[in-house]
């Protein structure tokens, strides 16, 4: 999956670069399809590789976890 991610994300950079630079009538279409790709593409899958197997309460506000940083930070200032 982070090999999938990598070549995609190459493939977008490239794509805008090389409508950046080459002058042709289509290099606008160039960086389009790049920006699509990342956005459409590369982040959803990266997102998606780095939440797997993470639960998501772990990183919700809620009033469990709210005490749990209270109780840290009483802790840390002695």
């Amino acid at each position: 999956m982070k090999y999938i991610i990598l070549i995609a994300f190459l493939a977008s950079a490239a794509s805008i670069i090389c409508g950046f630079l080459i002058d042709v009538e289509y290099s606008q279409k160039l960086i389009g399809f790049g920006v699509i790709g990342l956005f459409a593409v590369v982040f959803p899958l990266f997102g998606y590789y780095r939440w797997k197997g993470k639960d998501i309460k772990d990183y919700m506000l809620t009033q469990e976890n709210l005490d749990k940083m209270r109780e840290n930070q009483k802790d840390k200032k002695y």
